[in-house]
């Protein structure tokens, strides 16, 4: 008799055409477990970001399929201003919740597997329908929202919304059965933050690149159409970027050449400040966000990509996922900041890491421009790191088997040492300096 087909649902605040990293992210997890044999059903509200980018929508519910997934789409509050306010980010963020809660628990959905994915925190409610449900609950954390909310201004340190978010997150983080982590350092900044217990259900799920479609020969339009060398940012236009010393770099370089600001964020009008202030006009393009399937064809008509998040120690566990891209389309890059980026360059040899300030990125900058057999080179290092380490197939896999084995409970050694080791990054590296490769 053949085995039963294992249902996942994926309890996601962003869904393609929702147009982020993220997004990107869950649709290829989703669809690779689908190819492994999963019935993957995603549950997410009407497609909001960038927000300002779409029409809102009144339904309550409504299921369609993309890419042999089923998508499950919640009515939810959905802020319409390119920049919204608090209460209506936060409207977004608790009525998808809340809806999801309600959903799961009315429905009683009978999945193996629950898996949410934060940020923001609040999709972990969903979660919580488990403990009656009785399926495997996985917590997909990508990044210490509360910190960087924190240390970025949007919310008060040490008031009523940080500490009751933290208590939030600690009943998720300690109820849920495994706890998936981007990076280890981000995996040791929760232990430190809600309990050294945590490291008993640690998974190592990195960021990754599709490499079919971001390392074979592009087609098609692409935004990027200059004479000279085009820069190119792509992703989310945010706080935590350093994309304002990128642009007052451009008017320092000794070679010619164009930054591409691909996508959309809260930061875009103050860019455009530093921009006209900075008088580098002609060398900076805006073009608004593009979707996920135009990203390869940009990047293929680029000669450098940039990652340059703040030199914040609370940044230190990220990896963001246009790295990932930028490398499989074969682009050296060049990113600044600290932790988990700065070693991820130094050993993979694809780029150049910097100091986040004007002087030293326009340096390197020039470094790459002046050489096209130094970008080729470079960029064929992060190609070579990337794939198949960092396929999404190849992530997928390792996950697939993880879960499996918790499902069955055949894990063998402690899960803190087990789990890191079985989804270990394929450089010969040991259990402690492998994941940290990610």
């Amino acid at each position: 008799m053949s085995e039963r087909t294992r249902q996942i649902g994926i309890i996601s605040q962003q869904y393609p055409p929702d147009k982020s990293g993220h997004a990107s992210r869950i649709q290829n997890m989703a669809t690779n477990l689908d190819s492994r044999g999963w019935d993957v059903e995603v549950v997410a509200p009407p497609p909001c970001f960038p927000h300002g980018s779409f029409d809102r929508d009144w339904y309550r519910s409504k299921e369609i399929r993309q890419q042999d997934v089923t998508v499950r789409r919640l009515w939810a509050w959905q802020p319409t201003e390119p920049n919204p306010g608090i209460v209506s980010r936060l409207a977004y963020y608790v009525t998808f919740a809340l809806h999801a809660f309600l959903w799961l628990l009315i429905t009683r959905r009978r999945y193996d597997v629950v898996m949410t994915t934060t940020p923001p925190i609040s999709t972990g409610l969903a979660g919580f329908v488990t403990v009656l449900t009785n399926s495997l609950w996985v917590v997909d954390v990508r990044d210490l929202w509360i910190d960087a909310s924190v240390s970025l201004g949007f919310i008060p340190e040490d008031g009523i919304i940080e500490h009751g978010s933290r208590y939030f997150q600690r009943q998720v983080l300690h109820t849920s059965d495994a706890i998936a982590v981007t990076t280890e350092t981000l995996g040791d900044h929760l232990c430190e933050q809600y309990g050294a217990a945590l490291s008993e259900k640690l998974l190592l799920v990195p960021n990754g690149v599709d490499m079919d479609r971001f390392a074979s020969t592009k087609s098609g339009d692409s935004v990027v159409d200059s004479d000279d060398p085009a820069i190119v940012y792509v992703g989310n236009i945010g706080h935590a970027q350093a994309l304002d010393e990128c642009i007052r770099a451009m008017g320092r370089l000794n070679n010619d050449a164009e930054l591409y600001l691909i996508g959309s964020g809260d930061a875009v009008p103050h860019l455009r400040e530093v921009v006209t202030e900075g008088g580098v006009e002609d060398a900076v393009e805006f073009t608004g966000p593009i979707p996920h399937e135009a990203v390869p064809a940009a990047l293929d008509d680029a000669a450098i990509g940039i990652a340059p998040l703040l030199d914040d120690s609370e940044l230190d566990y990220a990896m963001p996922t246009k790295v990932y891209e930028y490398m499989g389309a074969g682009l050296p890059v060049v990113t600044t900041g600290q932790g988990e980026l700065e070693r991820f360059i130094e050993q993979s040899g694809g780029g150049i890491h910097t100091t986040p300030d004007p002087g030293g990125i326009a340096t390197a900058f020039d470094s790459l421009l002046a050489s096209e057999a130094k970008r080729r080179e470079r960029g064929q290092s992060g190609q070579d790191y990337v794939s198949p380490t960092y396929d999404r197939s190849h992530i997928a896999v390792r996950f697939d088997d993880q879960i499996r084995q918790l499902m069955d409970g055949t894990s063998t050694a402690p899960a803190g040492e087990s789990n890191r080791t079985d989804i270990a990054l394929d450089h010969g590296t040991t259990t402690d300096a492998g994941p940290r490769n990610e």
